[in-house]
C-alpha cells in the first residue's frame, strides 16, 4: 500500500524534514513541495503491519541536534483501510505547546480523565478521517464539524456533525465522494445537554484538496483552535518519612498517604509531592536518612514498610511484642532512624519466616518478580552482599567485587549455598529482599490507586546522581565516571560550594543504548506517579564535576565546558605554576592561620621554593590527605584540627585547572576567583585580564554548548515517559536554560526569594509563567517564618516591597503575614502552586510549631545533615482542625484552583 504523507510546516533554508517510524526506527526523508508542505510516499505493507505510529524530525544545517515533533500517538489502522492508498495531511506538534501539557499522565488520567469512549462507529463507506485533539472543554461539550457541501452540513449550527473520543483525538469518518473540492470546513463545539452549537473555533477555515482516486484521506488536524487553557492546581509537599498518624511506628510510612490524600481532597488541593522514596540503607546508620544517596534507583525504602498490612489478620499476634516500642518511637518530636530501622527489621524477620512459602508461590509476586528482575535480582543480592561483608563499598568485598549476572543468577537459584550470614542460606537472605520490596510495592501501589481515586496527582522527585556504592554503580559502572564526584558550585546557601560525592554520569555511553536505563527508572516510577521533579536539571546541561580527592565543592568545575586557551592567558603575563599551582606565600600563610598555625604548617606541612614561596609536601596536597591525617591519631605529623581549614583553602588557593592532556594549551576557571588571595595578589593588569575571561567562560562562551548538550539528552529523556516533568532550575542558571525548557514543555521551578532576572531581590508569584510550579520554599530551605528571621533588613524590604504594607514589619512572622505570603502564590498564573505542609501550618497560630527553626527539613551546606523532620501533629488531628482547614479551602477557592 502506498501511504503519502503531506507536513504542514514552513522551513527555513537549510532545513529538512524526515518522517520515522517506530516499527523500523528509519528516517524516510520529504521532499518540499511549497513554503508551508512537505511530502513523502512510503509503501507499507498491511499485511505485516496493522498499526503504524510514526512522527516527523526536523534537521537543520545550523544546529547540530534534530528536533522531533510531539504527536507520539498518530497512527494508522492499515487493515481498517481497504484501499490501496492514502494520503495523510498532520501538522507539526511543537514539543513545548501548552497544549501538550493536558495530554500527560496526571491530566489524562486523573484531573481530566473522561470516561472511556468506544471507538467511533465505522462508516459504511468514507473517503475522509477526521481527527483533532481538544482535551480540555466545557462540561457537556464535544467537538462537531461543519463546513461546505452536503455531506459537512452546509454550514448548518442546528446539525453538526459529531466527533468520538478515540483515545487522544476526536475523530469522525465521512463520505465525501459526491462533493466537489476543495472543501472549507471547521471544527466547532457542541452542548450534549442544551443541544446548542457554542462556536467555532478561531482562525481562517480548514481546507480539504481533492482526494487520490479510490484512495483514502486522513486529517490529523491537530489542536483545535481555542483559547489556550489555564488549568491551574495548588499541592502540598511533604515527605513520607515526615508524616505521623496514630499507627505510624516511629517514620511515615506508605500507609499514610491515603491519610494525607483525604485531607488534601478535603480542602481542595490536587497534588501530593514527595521527595526520593528508594532505598538508602547503605551503611545502617542515621546518615542513611539522606533520600539522595540511594543504594538503588528501583527499589523502594525499606523503612516506609508498615509492618501491620505485612501481617495480616493470620500474624497480627507477631506484632505484639513490639506495640510499646512502636509507641515510644511514634511519639518522638522527630524520626530515630537508627532505632526504626533496627526495630522494623526484627519483625520483617520474623514475618518472613512465617510467610515465605505461601510468598513464593504467590501469582501476583511471580507476575512482579518477573516484569522487574532486571533490577530486583542485583538489588536484593547487592543486599545480602553489603550485610555479609559489612560494607557497600563493593570494591573491597572479596567476591562479587565485580557484578556478574550468571554467578548473582547461580546465588538466587541455589538454595544449599553458604554464607557468613547468621542462618547460612544464601538464598533465604536474599529472598527476604525480595519478600520486602514485594509488599513495599504492594503497599505503594496501594497508596497512589486510592489518591488517584480522590482525583489527586502524586508527584515524585529523581535525584540528579546515584549513590558511589549503589548497586547501579555495581551493575554497570560504564555509565558513571568513577573517578569525579557531582556537586554545585558556591552559592548563598554554601560558600565553598556542595559535594554530593555521587559519580557524574557517562552520557556518551547510556546514550549508546537509547537511555535504557533512564527509560527503566521512567517506568518503575510511573508506576505509582504521574509527575516529577528532576533534581537539579542543570546537570542535563553540565554538571559541577569534582575530583575525587577533594572534600570541598570549591574545587570543582562544569564539565563539559568549552575551556580557556593558552594563548588567551599571556596577557596575564603569568606563568602556569602561578595561575595553576596553589599561591602559598608568608603573607597568605598570615591571613589563614594563627601565628603558631602557621609555624606549624610552615614546619610541617610546606616546602620553601627559591623564590620564596611555598608549595605543599606530597603528604598535604589534596584536601582528602588533609582529612585523612586528621582523622588518623597515629598519623605523623598530623595537623592539629584548628588548621584544616586553613589547610583546605591553601589548596584551593588556585585560578585555574588545566585540562588533562591539553598539554599546557588548555584551562579551566576556578570558580570565585576574586575571592582567593592568590587572585589578590596579582598585579592589576593581570586582574583585569583575568576577570574578563572568567565572565566570559562562565557566562558567555559555554550557553551554546551547554544548550546543545541538553538537547542531546533531555529531548529523548522527555519522550520516554507521559509523565509530567518538572525541573528544578535553581542556583547558577546559564541563559539557555529557559529557552530549552520552555522548548520541551519542561515545568520550571520559580521561588519567591530566588529570583532569576539579574539584580533583583525578590520573585513575584504574579510574573511565574504558566508552564511553572510557584512555591514560597523547598525541603532545601528554610519555612517561611524561618527566613522571616533570618536577615532582617531582608525581611524589612520584602514587608514593604513585596507585600506593599507601610508601617513597621514584625519582628516575627505572624500568622498574617504568612497567609499574605500563601495568597500571592495561590493567585499566581502558573500551573501549579505547591506548598511545604510546614508553610500552609504557618498562617494558623494556634496549629503551627513554636519554633520554625524546627519545622526544616534539609540544610544543604552540611553534608552531615540528619534528615528526621516530622510533622508535630497527626494526620488524623490535621483532618478535625476545622479553622486552619477552612483557611486552605478558601484560598483554594478564591484563587480558581
Amino acid at each position: 500500500m502506498k501511504v503519502h504523507f503531506f507536513l504542514h510546516y514552513a522551513t527555513r533554508p537549510g532545513q529538512n524534514l524526515a518522517i520515522a517510524f517506530d516499527h523500523d526506527g528509519h528516517e524516510h526523508p520529504m521532499e518540499y513541495l511549497n513554503d508551508a508542505l512537505w511530502e513523502a510516499t512510503v509503501d507499507l505493507d498491511p499485511a505485516t503491519l496493522a498499526d503504524v505510529r510514526y512522527h516527523y524530525v526536523l534537521h537543520d544545517k545550523n544546529a547540530p541536534n534534530p528536533k522531533a515533533d510531539w504527536d507520539t500517538d498518530r497512527s494508522l489502522d492499515l487493515e481498517d483501510t481497504k484501499t490501496e492508498s492514502v494520503q495523510v495531511f498532520d501538522y507539526w506538534n511543537p514539543v513545548g505547546a501548552v497544549e501538550n501539557a493536558f495530554f500527560t499522565q496526571p491530566f489524562r488520567d486523573i484531573l481530566l480523565k473522561h470516561e472511556a469512549a468506544e471507538k467511533p462507529k465505522k462508516a459504511a463507506t468514507f473517503t475522509h478521517i477526521f481527527r483533532v485533539k481538544a482535551l480540555i472543554l466545557p462540561k457537556d461539550e464535544v467537538i462537531c464539524l461543519l463546513g461546505h457541501g452536503t455531506a459537512l452540513r452546509s454550514w448548518d449550527t442546528a446539525a453538526p456533525l459529531l466527533l468520538a473520543r478515540n483515545g487522544s483525538w476526536w475523530e469522525i469518518r465521512l463520505d465525501l465522494s459526491r462533493e466537489d473540492f476543495p472543501l472549507a470546513y471547521k471544527y466547532g463545539f457542541w452542548n450534549t445537554r442544551t443541544l446548542r452549537h457554542t462556536g467555532f473555533e478561531s482562525g481562517s477555515n480548514r481546507v480539504i484538496f481533492p482526494p487520490a482516486p479510490g484512495g483514502l484521506t486522513i486529517l490529523h488536524d491537530g489542536f483545535a483552535r481555542m483559547p489556550t487553557p489555564k488549568w491551574r492546581g495548588a499541592g502540598v509537599a511533604i515527605p513520607v518519612f515526615s508524616l505521623r498518624t496514630e499507627k505510624s511506628f516511629g517514620v511515615g510510612e506508605f500507609t499514610d498517604l491515603p491519610a494525607l490524600a483525604d485531607w488534601a481532597k478535603s480542602v481542595g488541593l490536587r497534588l501530593i509531592q514527595l521527595l526520593p522514596i528508594n532505598d538508602t540503607s547503605a551503611t545502617g546508620t542515621w546518615t542513611d536518612s539522606y533520600p539522595y544517596a540511594a543504594i538503588s534507583a528501583f527499589a523502594l525504602h525499606p523503612i516506609y514498610l508498615n509492618l501491620e498490612a505485612v501481617a495480616g489478620k493470620k500474624h497480627a499476634a507477631t506484632l505484639k511484642p513490639f506495640a510499646k516500642r512502636q509507641k515510644e518511637l511514634n511519639t518522638l518530636e522527630a524520626v530515630d532512624y537508627e532505632a526504626v530501622m533496627s526495630e522494623k527489621w526484627k519483625v520483617v524477620r520474623a514475618l518472613f519466616e512465617l510467610q515465605k512459602d505461601d510468598w513464593a508461590s504467590d501469582t501476583g509476586y511471580e507476575q512482579y518478580f518477573a516484569e522487574n528482575k532486571h533490577w530486583l535480582v542485583p538489588y536484593a543480592a547487592f543486599c545480602f552482599l553489603k550485610e555479609e561483608h559489612g560494607t557497600a563499598e563493593f570494591a573491597s568485598w572479596p567476591e562479587h567485587s565485580q557484578y556478574d549476572a550468571a554467578a548473582i543468577a547461580q546465588m538466587l537459584e541455589n538454595p544449599k549455598a553458604k554464607g557468613k550470614s547468621e542462618t547460612g542460606n544464601r538464598k533465604s537472605e536474599i529472598d527476604l529482599h525480595l519478600f520486602v520490596q514485594w509488599h513495599l510495592h504492594l503497599q505503594l501501589k496501594a497508596a497512589t490507586d486510592y489518591a488517584h481515586a480522590q482525583g489527586l496527582v502524586v508527584k515524585g522527585d529523581i535525584p540528579i546522581g546515584i549513590y558511589r556504592h549503589s548497586c547501579d554503580a555495581w551493575v554497570a559502572p560504564e555509565l558513571y565516571n568513577m573517578d569525579k564526584q557531582a556537586g554545585a558550585p558556591p552559592d548563598d546557601f554554601a560558600e565553598k560550594g556542595q559535594n554530593w560525592g555521587f559519580p557524574t554520569y557517562n552520557w556518551a555511553r547510556m546514550g549508546a543504548d537509547g537511555y535504557a536505563w533512564w527509560r527503566q527508572r521512567f517506568a518503575q516510577m510511573s508506576l505509582y506517579f504521574d509527575a516529577f521533579r528532576i533534581d537539579h536539571i542543570l546537570g542535563f546541561f553540565r554538571i559541577w564535576s569534582i575530583p575525587l580527592d577533594a572534600v570541598e565543592g570549591i574545587l570543582g568545575q562544569f564539565v563539559p565546558a568549552l575551556p580557556v586557551r593558552g594563548e588567551e592567558l599571556l596577557p596575564v603575563g603569568a606563568s602556569r605554576d602561578r595561575l595553576c599551582q596553589p599561591y602559598i606565600t608568608d603573607a597568605v600563610l598570615a591571613e589563614e592561620f594563627s601565628p603558631a598555625d602557621a609555624d606549624f604548617v610552615r614546619e610541617n606541612c610546606l616546602d620553601r621554593r627559591l623564590d620564596g614561596t611555598y608549595e605543599l609536601k606530597p603528604a598535604f596536597a589534596t584536601q582528602q590527605q588533609v582529612e585523612a591525617l586528621l582523622e588518623n591519631p597515629s598519623a605523623v605529623n598530623r595537623p592539629p584540627s584548628t588548621v584544616k581549614t586553613g589547610l583546605f583553602n591553601l589548596i584551593a588557593n588556585v585560578l585555574l585547572f588545566e585540562q588533562p592532556g591539553s598539554g599546557g594549551r588548555e584551562f579551566h576557571f576556578r570558580f570565585g576567583i576574586e575571592k582567593t588571595s592568590s587572585f589578590r595578589h596579582l598585579d592589576g593588569r593581570a586582574q583585569r585580564v583575568l576577570k574578563d575571561l572568567y565572565v566570559d567562560y562562565f557566562y558567555r562562551r559555554q550557553d551554546d554548548f551547554w544548550q546543545q548538550e541538553a538537547m542531546e539528552k533531555l529531548p529523548a529523556l522527555k519522550r520516554a515517559t507521559q509523565m509530567l516533568i518538572c525541573g528544578e532550575d535553581l542556583g547558577m542558571v546559564p541563559h539557555c536554560v529557559p529557552d530549552v525548557m520552555a522548548e520541551l514543555g519542561i515545568l520550571s521551578l520559580e521561588i519567591q526569594r530566588m529570583p532569576k532576572a539579574a539584580g533583583s531581590t525578590f520573585f513575584h508569584p504574579k510574573d511565574a509563567p504558566y508552564l511553572s510550579v510557584v512555591t514560597p520554599s523547598t525541603h532545601d530551605m528554610s519555612t517561611i517564618r524561618g527566613w522571616w528571621e533570618e536577615d532582617r533588613d531582608l525581611s524589612r524590604r520584602f514587608f514593604h516591597e513585596v507585600l506593599g504594607w507601610d508601617g513597621e514589619m514584625p519582628y516575627f512572622c505572624e500568622a498574617w503575614v504568612n497567609f499574605a505570603i500563601l495568597e500571592q502564590h495561590f493567585h499566581s498564573p502558573a500551573m501549579w502552586a505547591i506548598f511545604q505542609l510546614q508553610d500552609l501550618l504557618g498562617m494558623d497560630g494556634q496549629l503551627r510549631r513554636e519554633n520554625p527553626a524546627d519545622e526544616r527539613i534539609n540544610i544543604p551546606a552540611n553534608p552531615k545533615h540528619y534528615w528526621r523532620y516530622r510533622m508535630h501533629l497527626t494526620l488524623e488531628k490535621l483532618a478535625q482542625a476545622q479553622h486552619f482547614n477552612n483557611s486552605v479551602r478558601g484560598l483554594v477557592a478564591s484563587s480558581g484552583r
